[in-house]
């Protein structure tokens, strides 16, 4: 799938299958991700190595991604997990899958 600077991100990250996932959102899905595998933003996901992409969805506005955003955090975790399953039922970190 190709990406596009115009386009906006909610991702979800896991340090391992049924792990500890992060919510995030972002307007340049590779960059953030790569931030994440690098530890270059010091706090949860880099304390927890909570860095495969395991689920995203593309959004054509901000607001729209930070509405979804904000619906997700609302989620249970079990919800979360199946919404992975659904997509990534292997957990496989699709960052490389990006480029």
């Amino acid at each position: 799938m190709p990406l596009s600077q115009k386009q906006f991100y909610v991702y979800l990250l896991a340090n391992k299958r049924n792990g500890t996932l992060y919510l995030g959102m972002t307007n340049d899905l590779i960059r953030r991700v790569y931030e994440h595998k690098n530890g270059l933003n010091k706090g949860f996901a880099a304390k927890h190595g909570v860095n495969q992409l395991v689920w995203y969805e593309v959004h054509e506005s901000a607001m729209a991604a930070i509405e979804r955003e904000k619906q997700l955090k609302n989620w249970k975790r079990s919800w979360k997990l199946e919404l992975i399953e659904k997509s990534n039922p292997d957990w496989i970190d699709l960052y490389d899958g990006l480029f």
